[in-house]
């Protein structure tokens, strides 16, 4: 009997994504258009035809990681096609695509062209100059394919860009200025993501808080939330980090009374001292910033409040870190993200005199990073033995037990096969430490 000759093998797909959520959210569009076009995820790097890094460039630190995470994709598949995008992408164009390994290289605006780009490459092009693709500004429309891998939980855009001008930051550059995506498109890939099975749903952009005020007619986060809570069901939806001059009393009304609106924010306050928030043009004082995580503890006791923190930033004295330090120790936040200043070029902050000593960043590093330590333990400790919703994030890297996010953003550990990964769950908290916080799954949560 003459047997059919067998399919040919579809070429495979790796994706590589760093830095942000926004990013990720781009990452799984990415996987997306890939498998929509016939692409099959790859086993690794090594049986991939196709890898395509989504890079960051938030400190030069992001930007030396790119590189290497480049030399070491081509090393393990020498024949692949190798793309780069993504914000390092935006703003070194030119010098990523001088690396002999990068077969070509796209910046954010033009990412919704990934096929068009398969397309026109057609083969590997690794011996002609890499080209750099800029563009149509397209990113306020969604992509109907979305893949978001193993994950839990989900990313949707709802904002791109910001109109801030801090000093120190290059975003505005390589994300273009506050766009916002159109309500009814965002319904309906919420309503997609949640027809996929997603029972938490992560709302995010550059500048999130800025939503609606370049639509017309202008809208605003708020009434945004409102919409997408008639349509979301029994699916959580969490607002990442909002700047804290976007945080209304509209939206620490919703925190506080709907259930289904994770309890938690990230507030940037990049430094405790007048002087450095005035160096660094950040809109706000000291004293607006904590009266805003004031009023949101007081509303939302249970809230999980965290602070993105940028240390030696130029012309910080040991005083002014320590008012930094002090302003935290004292406030209401419960985590802490770090940073190490570095010049951005194109940045005003890039030519400023008094830089900080690497050694005196890394200490005030350290020291803000082992206060960030005693914040969590100590609030996760404040639930010892009391209820929490939470979402199933499944196996943690094949550890007899899994992970579950709760919605003031404590990661616990449940027992391995309690509870489906994806699915809300009640988490009795137990015994919380320096690493870990254990919890038991208890039925299932009122807005589920």
């Amino acid at each position: 009997m003459n047997s059919s000759p067998p399919s040919p093998t579809r070429p495979g797909f790796h994706t590589i994504t760093l830095g942000c959520k926004l990013n990720q959210f781009d990452g799984a569009a990415i996987e997306g258009e890939l498998l929509r076009r016939g692409y099959r995820e790859a086993l690794g790097p090594a049986d991939a035809q196709v890898i395509v890094i989504n890079t960051c460039t938030v400190t030069h630190k992001a930007d030396a990681g790119a590189r290497k995470l480049i030399r070491a994709m081509r090393r393990a598949s020498p024949d692949c096609t190798l793309l780069v995008t993504g914000c390092y992408a935006e703003r070194e164009g030119d010098a990523l695509g001088a690396m002999a390994e990068v077969t070509r290289v796209f910046g954010n605006r033009e990412k919704a062209r990934l096929g068009a780009i398969l397309d026109e490459l057609g083969i590997d092009l690794r011996e002609t100059p890499a080209p750099i693709d800029r563009g149509c500004d397209n990113v306020t429309e969604l992509p109907r394919a979305l893949h978001f891998g193993e994950r839990s939980r989900a990313f949707l855009k709802i904002q791109e860009g910001c109109r801030l001008a801090c000093s120190y930051c290059i975003i505005p550059e390589v994300r273009g200025p506050s766009r916002s995506v159109p309500p009814q498109l965002i319904e309906q890939a919420l309503a997609r993501l949640i027809e996929a099975g997603y029972r938490e749903v992560v709302l995010t952009g550059v500048n999130t808080g800025d939503y609606g005020r370049d639509l017309d007619p202008k809208l605003d986060l708020a009434t945004l939330l409102r919409r997408l809570f008639d349509h979301c069901g029994p699916t959580r939806l969490r607002l990442n980090s909002l700047e804290p001059l976007t945080i209304t009393d509209e939206i620490v009304e919703l925190l506080a009374t709907e259930p289904r609106l994770a309890a938690h924010l990230q507030v940037p306050l990049q430094s405790g001292s007048a002087e450095m928030l005035r160096r660094m043009r950040r809109n706000y004082r000291r004293e607006r910033y904590l009266d805003v995580l004031r009023r949101l503890r007081h509303a939302v006791p249970d809230i999980g409040l965290g602070a993105d923190v940028i240390v030696g930033f130029p012309g910080e004295t040991d005083v002014l870190f320590d008012e930094t330090y002090d302003l935290i120790e004292g406030s209401p936040l419960n985590y802490l993200h770090v940073f190490s200043w570095s010049p951005r070029p194109g940045t005003p902050a890039a030519d400023y005199p008094d830089r900080v000593d690497s050694r005196v960043q890394r200490e005030r590093s350290r020291r803000l990073r082992q206060l960030g330590a005693d914040l969590s333990l100590r609030f996760r400790e404040r639930f010892e033995g009391k209820r929490l919703d939470a979402v199933a994030l499944g196996n943690r890297r094949n550890a007899p037990y899994q992970r579950a996010l709760t919605g003031n953003f404590i990661d616990v550990d449940l027992p391995l096969d309690s509870v489906e990964p994806g699915q809300p769950v009640n988490v009795r908290i137990g015994v919380s430490t320096a690493e870990r916080t254990l919890a038991l799954a208890e039925g299932s949560p009122s807005w589920a």
